[in-house]
């Protein structure tokens, strides 16, 4: 039986919460003393990281989530909740279904884009000088992943996505306040940079380029950016789950009843 008990105690690890009858401790921070004296962005540092951010580093993590949260219906992840909301289903599925549509194409690309700054950052390291690292780094990647450099270029926003500048702004404040270094600023304007060069027109940096910069300055892994991004797109989702409960509608499809599929098939 004390074989059982120990193999029923320690079934399940983890270093994030220590929960027992009366107490609730994150990362051996008392719950009720976080309560009302660390910011969100702390809080998700915390649980993720396992130590506490400086308030300044949670900032700047919040600042790349608040730049993510939404772009509109035509993004898949929200055209889908916003379907699932005339459904009959609960908010919780709504949030669900938009959070599944958060995919490498839709969603994932700040962790492939994180992966290349990394990759460049490594071969600045072996000795390469910045722009032969990114020069060399795209080709790489363009091996692995085709031609599409994830984190650059936008079908909406030419030459320029306005959320990019601005959080690259804020990185380079940061940098200058020494809350991080600016060297993943550096590797993504140099990124942006070769490729524009190569198409003889400026691209933009989009939203994924400019986060994945602020995670890998914040030490966060390539992962956790996917992560990360689906905790700010959950925001918009639930935004626009719920304006779609409140607006009503039944079993709406991505267009209007009266536009049809084109059929393809035998006559």
């Amino acid at each position: 039986m004390n074989q059982d008990a120990d193999a029923i105690r320690h079934w399940w690890r983890t270093s994030i919460i220590d929960m027992s009858p009366g107490r609730i401790a994150f990362c051996g921070h008392p719950v009720e003393d976080l309560i009302g004296n660390v910011s969100f962005g702390q809080m998700i540092w915390l649980l993720t990281r396992g130590d506490m951010p400086s308030e300044e580093q949670a900032g700047l993590l919040e600042c790349a989530l608040v730049a993510g949260v939404d772009h509109g219906p035509q993004a898949p992840s929200i055209a889908a909740a916003r379907m699932a909301a005339t459904c009959g289903v609960g908010l919780n599925n709504v949030m669900a279904t938009g959070v599944n549509m958060l995919g490498d194409v839709h969603g994932g690309a700040g962790e492939q884009c994180a992966e290349l700054y990394l990759d460049i950052a490594g071969r600045i390291d072996g000795g390469s000088g910045l722009k032969d690292a990114a020069r060399v780094g795209i080709a790489a990647w363009r091996k692995t992943h085709g031609k599409i450099v994830s984190g650059f270029g936008h079908r909406f926003h030419k030459p320029v996505d306005p959320r990019a500048p601005r959080l690259m702004a804020l990185v380079r404040d940061a940098a200058k306040a020494g809350t991080v270094t600016g060297r993943f600023a550096d590797i993504g304007e140099a990124v942006q940079a070769e490729i524009g060069e190569e198409r003889g027109t400026p691209i933009a940096m989009n939203i994924d380029g400019a986060t994945a910069v602020i995670f890998c300055e914040l030490g966060f892994p390539p992962p956790l950016s996917r992560g990360l991004f689906c905790l700010s797109r959950s925001v918009g989702i639930l935004a626009h789950g719920w304006e779609q409960m409140q607006q009503g509608g039944r079993n709406k499809g991505p267009m209007p009843p009266n536009f049809l599929p084109e059929y393809e098939g035998k006559p």
